[in-house]
């Protein structure tokens, strides 16, 4: 019988920036996140299409953000 596949050890696998911005939206909301990462598309006239088009532009900012989506998604 042969073994089940193993899980991709990106825990990010599958998973869009779009969808991590808006599920990160929906938890804590533009103000939290704007406290935690402080970048102008989370403080100032916020929206995800603002969000994406910075984070995809600056790797730092997407490393947080991706940072702490996985340390929440994995720690429950």
């Amino acid at each position: 019988m042969p073994s089940p596949p193993n899980p991709p050890r990106d825990p990010l696998h599958g998973v869009t920036l779009e969808s991590i911005v808006t599920q990160m939206v929906e938890r804590h909301g533009w103000a939290e996140m704007a406290a935690r990462i402080p970048i102008r598309c989370f403080r100032h006239n916020p929206s995800v299409k603002s969000a994406l088009t910075f984070l995809r532009k600056t790797p730092w900012a997407r490393e947080r953000l991706e940072g702490w989506y996985i340390h929440e998604h994995w720690s429950r």
